[in-house]
């Protein structure tokens, strides 16, 4: 791995990590933008690095904010998942991502965290004990309505945002 990689990812970490924090969160929902350096490692470096960024950000957000419990690692896997799915893509495609394939590989990845993330709401709440339905049904469509606007915003400024890093 090349040091200027490397300094990227930590970079992206430490974003992830610090953008988990600055979120509006309710009690059956939350927008954040930690997904967002995730997202650009993977389209800019693969598979590895967006696994990486995702596991290491969001495992450092999680032990500064609920520190271990028996659902810290199942909170991280819908970043590392779809971390590792989107570098696979972008790694298919030569990392020549039409504006098109990334608004999509985006959107993909957006809601693939927030059903696992749904998921993860579930189990957390019977292990915990705060489980009712209407927990999980009732905020669905926020959470999609939210997923889907943020992979929108996400798509559309990705691209122009790994050019300026590349060039940087």
């Amino acid at each position: 791995m090349k040091t200027r990689q490397l300094a990227i990812d930590a970079m992206l970490a430490a974003m992830c990590a610090v953008l988990g924090y600055v979120a509006l969160e309710t009690n059956a929902f939350k927008i954040t933008f930690e997904s967002l350096p995730v997202f650009v490692a993977a389209l800019m470096f693969g598979p590895v690095d967006g696994l990486l960024v995702g596991g290491v950000g969001t495992f450092i957000y999680q032990m500064l904010r609920y520190g271990m419990s028996a659902t810290t690692f199942l909170w991280i896997l819908p970043y590392v998942i779809a971390g590792g799915i989107m570098g696979a893509y972008a790694r298919k495609n030569n990392f020549k991502l039409s504006s098109r394939q990334a608004l999509f590989i985006v959107m993909a990845c957006e809601l693939l965290i927030t059903v696992l993330n749904t998921g993860c709401i579930y189990v957390d709440s019977h292990i915990y004990g705060y489980y009712y339905p209407a927990l999980i049904l009732g905020s669905l469509g926020v959470r999609l309505v939210v997923c889907l606007a943020k992979g929108f915003a996400f798509g559309t400024i990705i691209p122009k945002l790994i050019l300026r890093v590349k060039n940087a």
